[in-house]
């Protein structure tokens, strides 16, 4: 499922860019309708394939990239809102570990 919480990249004055290297810098914002529209679909896909944790890159109110490799911004999401996406990480693959009988039962 989608963390509630998303970073916006906004671009340095005078850059088209967004992204940090270019100067542009974050914003942390809650999830639009929009975002949590394209997450349900492509979500049970990723799912088939196995995928527990991905970066969904939106611009505007379109899917640009899907990042499997090396999702980005989860410690500024975190800090912004006190959330904790890495433990959720681990509680999910714990949880995949366990119903699959490869780790005791806690």
């Amino acid at each position: 499922e989608p963390v509630d919480y998303c970073l916006a990249r906004i671009p340095a004055q005078g850059e088209t860019r967004g992204n940090l290297a270019a100067g542009g810098r974050g914003e942390a914002r809650p999830l639009t309708e929009k975002d949590r529209w394209i997450a349900a679909q492509v979500g049970p896909t990723l799912r088939e394939k196995g995928l527990l944790f991905v970066g969904l890159d939106v611009i505007g109110e379109s899917l640009t990239e899907i990042n499997v490799t090396s999702p980005t911004c989860i410690r500024e999401i975190d800090n912004a809102f006190g959330t904790d996406i890495g433990g959720m990480l681990m509680d999910a693959i714990a949880k995949k570990l366990q119903a699959a009988g490869k780790l005791p039962q806690a």
